[in-house]
């Protein structure tokens, strides 16, 4: 089992990343909100909608797992970020879904950049 844990953690952060991307290409009412909220809309809703599902993908392999990873903690650090100074914890009556998410799958792109830490280039070696 402990073979797959990692397997497991890339996955479902993938899915996670992947099954958001619905709201983001369709416009959905919450995504266009948010995005207009920060400024980004609808260049920024497109573009990181893009972003995640080049990360989704990353992680979906293993040799491409630490740049997945890396680029997951790129795009959820601004959102974390985004919600502490302008969205606030909650947004449009969600309970805080988003905001825990995206902390969430913050928290095991960090665990996973860690376990294939050893891939990095040049930096990798070292740790």
């Amino acid at each position: 089992m402990k073979k797959y844990i990692p397997f497991i953690l890339r996955l479902i952060i993938a899915i996670i990343l992947i099954q958001t991307l619905r709201f983001k290409f369709t416009g959905d009412e919450t995504s266009v909100y948010i995005f207009t909220q920060v400024g980004l809309e609808p260049i920024g809703r497109i573009g990181i909608g893009i972003a995640e599902l080049i990360a989704g993908i990353l992680l979906l392999f293993r040799k491409t797992a630490w740049i997945g990873a890396t680029l997951t903690l790129g795009i959820l650090g601004g959102a974390i970020l985004m919600h502490l100074t302008q969205l606030g914890i909650e947004v449009k009556g969600d309970g805080g879904v988003l905001f825990y998410t995206a902390i969430t799958t913050f928290i095991l792109s960090l665990i996973v950049l860690f376990i294939y830490r050893k891939d990095i280039p040049i930096i990798g070696q070292k740790f």
